[in-house]
């Protein structure tokens, strides 16, 4: 498909630059395909969900993994900052270096405050990515990392404001406790303490996927046609116990709610190879749009996303392209904030496309 058939007109006064307080008074844009648009809020999940629903939600912790100091070259010293997006090893990551141009390979850097975090220009790629071997390895640079690092804020809204103290929780959800993402899971950002407890009191539960988002998810997209594009992949974990509770969740009646795109794509990812929900521990580099043939998922909630966005493919594969471009036309007109620290969409599925016998695709799970 045409990438520009995703394109919409955004202001930048639209893109928020610091999250709502509370985090669950945001907006939340209620999209049933085929249905009025309705103007809500999260707390408002508490009357649209119902007893037996399971949200699904990603519980990656995002390391700081924004790395300034300096790059040492005989007498010669240069200011360069990373973004680091993929752990090799225990003592290797990949990273987006800015500026590349500075850097040439077994170049020496002297990261963090005072440079005492060091590593090695192992490798360049191209748009200006690099791999950095660090002197520490596993637990022992996880904590130098994130005593070294800032918030890896996505472009959009780093290019407007420097990175700030209250970014460290403000772009962690609640629920993270598994280091390694280096970008957070933003739909789960509108969830407090609070609003979980009362969700649990009306039997809606909530289960944990992990999927590590990279820094891939901020990079646009250069080609012009869908089938020239390559994700990025993200390391992620469904386990065996989690398809369980799915499983007979599903079977009672409830319905799978998928907190984010990434607890959406791992789920899919789950259950592409076979159509039924299976474990899944491994790297997705999934891409999904129009088309695409829902599994898992049968509601989705999601922030708003950016035009020509691999993440606006997926809700338009979701709940329909007209309905999602619609549902934005209608978002930007009434003043909702868009994408990291924005306002909220809850999807309801459109109805899936027909197999070849003329019967509907059914939603599958097992074990």
């Amino acid at each position: 498909m045409k990438v520009d058939l995703f394109d919409f007109e955004l202001p930048e006064d639209h893109i928020a630059l610091h999250p709502a307080e509370p985090r669950d008074s945001a907006r939340l844009l209620v999209v049933r395909p085929g249905e009025t648009l309705a103007d809500r809020h999260v707390t408002d999940l508490l009357t649209l969900l119902r007893a037996g629903d399971v949200l699904v939600v990603n519980d990656t912790k995002v390391l700081p993994a924004e790395l300034k100091g300096t790059r040492i070259r005989g007498d010669n010293r240069a200011s360069v900052s990373f973004n680091l997006h993929k752990r090799v090893d225990a003592k290797t990551w990949r990273a987006f270096a800015r500026p590349a141009k500075r850097l040439h390979l077994l170049d020496r850097l002297e990261l963090g405050d005072n440079g005492s975090l060091g590593a090695l220009v192992a490798g360049k790629g191209e748009t200006g990515e690099v791999t950095l071997e660090f002197d520490l390895g596993g637990a022992q640079l996880d904590e130098a990392i994130k005593a070294h690092g800032a918030m890896p804020l996505p472009p959009y809204i780093g290019a407007k404001r420097g990175t700030e103290e209250r970014d460290k929780s403000d772009y962690q959800t609640v629920y993270a406790a598994v280091d390694g993402a280096v970008a957070a899971p933003t739909a789960g950002l509108h969830f407090t303490e609070g609003l979980l407890q009362k969700l649990s009191e009306m039997s809606v539960s909530v289960e944990r996927v992990t999927l590590h988002v990279g820094a891939g998810t901020f990079l646009p997209m250069k080609a012009d046609d869908t089938d020239d594009h390559v994700m990025h992949a993200e390391w992620g974990e469904l386990s065996e116990a989690v398809v369980h509770r799915l499983e007979a969740a599903k079977a009672a009646g409830g319905r799978i709610v998928a907190v984010g795109t990434t607890s959406l794509r791992l789920l899919e990812t789950a259950a592409r190879a076979t159509g039924s929900l299976k474990p899944f521990i491994g790297e997705t580099d999934i891409f999904i749009t129009p088309g695409f043939r829902f599994r898992a998922v049968d509601m989705l909630m999601t922030n708003f996303h950016l035009p020509k966005s691999t993440l606006f493919m997926l809700v338009s594969a979701f709940a329909g392209l007209e309905t999602m471009q619609a549902a934005y036309a209608h978002a930007i007109r009434t003043g909702y904030r868009f994408y990291s620290y924005g306002d909220a969409s809850l999807l309801f599925r459109r109805e899936q496309d027909e197999d070849e016998s003329g019967k509907r695709i059914p939603v599958s799970f097992s074990p």
